[in-house]
Order: structure tokens, then sequence, then C-alpha cells
């Protein structure tokens, strides 16, 4: 019986893993930047959501005002906010709740937004144009004030408010996109070949026309993963995102709008600066490396 050759048993091991995780494997090992980006997410995710279960949220949120601003010690590491909180204890509580909701918002709007758009391309004629009107209303609100308005008048809103808040106007943007997309990939070949194999609409659609969007669709993920994180750090700034109950990068950000924090009491509001700035590079970046991945795949078939 022949020998197996250690080259042919190194071809046998890679056959038996998908060909689309050796793409992506290879598109990392080519890009040290994504895969140094994949480790800070993996760490600042381990840490946020590891030190959060073990943290007491509402004993952390409880007032203490002869702690006001207290300097980075044993005991608080990074010191205390204005209302003597512990600012380390809200920044891994607040960078989980930050990376839920990006993360919750983006799924439910990725979800809606390519569905319409896929569904919208595809059909065209009357479905088309009710999918798009829907679509054009929505995008010519001031979605921005619409949220601030909504946030402002719930009773006792919560995170679970919020991102069904954000979700409901940040899905149009995809389903346009999508659309476009979807129009272009209809008039090829492969679509006219499966209509006439008879293939229903929905298996064209969702197995045949979306795996062609696939990059598109990582990218946009990523990037909107981002941006929702940044959305709602920016809009707690403002003190209309999360209820004051709640820790948020956002609200510990806020705190530099004081001039003598901004100055002397950087301990309070840099760190979470610092973990927004480095999580957002560091999703766009893998998201990249993941996109070019989806288009190497398609390109080897």
């Amino acid at each position: 019986m022949a020998e197996v050759t250690p080259s042919e048993k190194q071809q046998l091991s890679e056959s038996t893993v998908p060909m689309g995780f050796n793409v992506i494997v290879r598109e990392f090992k080519k890009d040290k930047v994504a895969i140094s980006s994949l480790v800070i997410i993996i760490v600042l995710l381990s840490i946020a959501f590891i030190g959060s279960a073990i943290i007491d949220t509402r004993e952390l949120m409880k007032v203490d005002i002869l702690n006001q601003y207290a300097n980075p010690s044993s005991q608080h590491w990074l010191g205390t906010d204005i209302s003597g909180r512990d600012v380390f204890g809200e920044l891994i509580v607040g960078a989980k709740n930050s990376i839920l909701i990006g993360f919750s918002i983006t799924i439910i709007t990725s979800i809606v937004g390519v569905s319409v758009g896929i569904i919208s391309g595809y059909y065209g004629g009357i479905v088309d144009n009710i999918l798009m009107r829907i679509v054009d209303f929505v995008m010519i609100l001031p979605m921005q004030m619409l949220i601030i308005v909504f946030v402002t008048i719930i009773p006792k809103y919560n995170i679970f408010s919020f991102v069904t808040i954000m979700s409901a106007f940040y899905w149009v943007g995809k389903a346009r996109l999508f659309r476009s997309k979807t129009l272009s990939e209809g008039r090829k070949d492969y679509v006219s070949a499966s209509k006439t194999l008879g293939t229903g609409d929905i298996k064209i659609m969702f197995r045949e026309v979306m795996p062609n969007l696939s990059s598109l669709i990582i990218t946009n993920l990523t990037i909107n993963f981002a941006a929702n994180i940044g959305i709602e750090t920016g809009l707690s700034f403002l003190g209309f995102g999360l209820p004051s109950d709640v820790p948020s990068l956002g609200t510990l950000i806020g705190f530099a709008k004081d001039s003598d924090v901004l100055v002397n009491k950087t301990w309070v509001w840099l760190p979470a600066s610092l973990f927004v700035l480095i999580m957002m590079l560091s999703i766009n970046y893998v998201g990249q490396a993941l996109g070019r991945s989806a288009d190497a795949k398609q390109r080897l078939g």
C-alpha cells in the first residue's frame, strides 16, 4: 500500500476545512493590522462582558457625594465622577451596553434593510414602487430629531426601547443600497436560468442573489456596527441616549463638557473616548478583511 506523503496529508487536511474559512484565514494572514484589530476586539469584548457580569450595576450606580471626583486609587482605579460613582465600573458596564445596543441595531436594520432591498430589486414594478416610496418617506424625516422626541416622551424607556426606536429609522439606507445592487444582479444569466428551471423566487433571492452580495453585506454590516456604537454614544453624550441610571460611554464622555473636568479630571472622560475610538477602528479593519475574503471566495467560485 502506497505511503501518503506529508504534502498529500496537508492537502487532505485542507480539503476537509470549508473553503470559506480557508479564504478568511488567508486574507487575515496577509493583513497584520486586521489580525491585531481582531485580537483587540476579542480582548475588549471579554473585558466588557466578563467584567460587567461580575460588577453589581445597582451598587455601582449609587450616589456617593463624599467621593465626588476622587482621584484614581487602589479602590477606584479610574477615580470617580461627579456623583462619586466608580468610573472604571461605569466604563466596563457602559462598554457592554454600547456594544449590545450597536450590535442589536445593526442586526435588526440589516435583516430588514437587506430583505426589503432584495425583494424590491428582484420583483421591480409595482412592488418596487410601493417599497421605495415607503423608504423615501422615512428618509425625508428628520431622524435625529424624531429619535430625540421619542426618547423624551416615552416614560421609563430602557435599552429595549432605545434599540426599537433607533432600528425603526436606520434600515432605509440599507434597503436602497441593496435594491440597486439586486437590480443589476437580477439581469444576470444565472437568475434567468434559475427562473427557467422553475426555482422559486424565495430561493433565487436568498440562496442565489444574496450570496453574490455577501462582500457588500459584510462591509456594510461592520461599518454600521461601528457607526451605531458612535450614534448611541453621541446621543447619550447629548443627554438623549440611555437613562441616567444606566451606565453609558456617552455619559462619561459628556462630563468633558465641563472645562474643569476636560482639563483637570481626564480620568473621567478619556478612557471612554479611547475605548470608542479603538473599538470603532478595530471593527472597521476587521470588516475590510472580511469583505476582501467574501470577494475572494466569489472569485474562486
